[in-house]
């Protein structure tokens, strides 16, 4: 009797090594790979508003990866992500002001923002719920006003200037050169990031994420996994703050509010919490809304809701409602968020026609 041909209806692991690859499949790998080769393809259509807000997209991604890390993984709330995100744009232009080469001060901003992580990181790391939610909403403030006042590292209320990275006397200083170092940085530590929850620390994290007095009774130091996992999340906002800085060329202080914390909350709620391929998913989410929400504003302007709702005069204002409403729905209906989404399109396809 002929042998019936079998079709796996299901996603089965049966090491350990298997469940905690990063790519599960040949075809998953290749086509990351194919991936990162198509996105530096992108450069040469041209186009200088879309490679903008890709460049947007990379530098806040990285930031958001590292807050997904605190929040996401090892359960720590953070409200003051903006400010660390700050220091790595002011270090940067620091650094650069003194004479380091940019693409060496770039890490060394995410250094020195990881100092300034650990040092807000070791007392919090006691803390936790609305106790900790309101030190890091203090180390926000404390961060700011030490923007305004430190005139000698933040230009104070001027602000500081800085300039692009350049290697071998190339600078790159245009959309289509600086997309390229902002690209690197987002394979080098989206990498790092997958890699880490794989290791020995990576799953302490999450162990104290999911029942702290489970963790610490099989050893794990709660203090040091907690401050650690600030220090790891301030290195990410300091790379992304430092490929922020060198893209606009200009550093304020007005420019990490509060708000912006709430935005970098929104990208890991939206893409999902707990997530590393959920972080760029919220990142993409929260850079294209506002443009969306600009691109409509403009279809109907002049016209019958715009005369009703004024929305030519409140397009600012408009963005932020939004978001916030952006937000509250996702926790409502996707509260896994995007990445979670994806995962079910996913086994959907390649279960089919099982529904098991």
């Amino acid at each position: 009797m002929a042998a019936i041909a079998m079709t796996p209806c299901g996603d089965f692991r049966q090491s350990y090594r298997e469940d905690t690859t990063i790519f599960p499949t040949r075809l998953s790998r290749y086509g990351a790979i194919a991936g990162v080769a198509l996105l530096c393809l992108v450069p040469l259509t041209g186009d200088r508003y879309v490679l903008s807000l890709m460049i947007q997209m990379g530098y806040l991604g990285i930031a958001a990866l590292g807050l997904n890390i605190l929040v996401g993984f090892t359960g720590q709330i953070s409200i003051g992500h903006s400010a660390f995100f700050g220091v790595g744009a002011f270090a940067s232009a620091w650094f650069v002001e003194h004479g380091v080469p940019v693409l060496l001060a770039i890490p060394l901003a995410g250094v020195a923002t990881t100092a300034v992580g650990m040092v807000f990181g070791i007392p919090a790391a006691r803390l936790k719920g609305l106790y900790l939610a309101i030190a890091t909403l203090a180390a926000q403030f404390i961060i700011e006003d030490f923007f305004a006042r430190a005139r000698w590292f933040t230009g104070g209320v001027a602000g500081r200037i800085t300039q692009p990275p350049s290697l071998f006397g190339f600078a790159f200083d245009s959309n289509e050169t600086y997309f390229y170092v902002v690209l690197a940085w987002v394979v080098l530590m989206f990498i790092g990031a997958a890699n880490l929850m794989r290791s020995r620390d990576g799953r302490a994290l999450i162990a104290v994420r999911d029942h702290y007095l489970s963790a610490e009774i099989m050893g794990i130091n709660l203090t040091y996994y907690r401050t650690l996992s600030f220090g790891i999340s301030s290195f990410f906002a300091g790379i992304g703050g430092a490929l922020y800085a060198h893209y606009i060329l200009f550093v304020s202080v007005e420019a990490f509010t509060i708000l912006f914390s709430i935005q970098f909350l929104g990208m890991i709620i939206i893409g999902g919490l707990g997530s590393v391929m959920g972080s760029m998913m919220g990142a993409v989410f929260m850079v294209m809304l506002p443009e969306v929400v600009q691109w409509f504003a403009d279809a109907v302007a002049g016209g019958t809701i715009d005369r009703a709702l004024g929305l030519g005069n409140a397009v600012s204002f408009l963005r932020e409602m939004v978001i916030g409403a952006a937000i509250i729905l996702f926790l409502i209906f996707e509260p896994d968020g995007l990445a979670h989404r994806w995962r079910l399109i996913k086994a959907y396809w390649k279960l089919y026609p099982f529904s098991h």
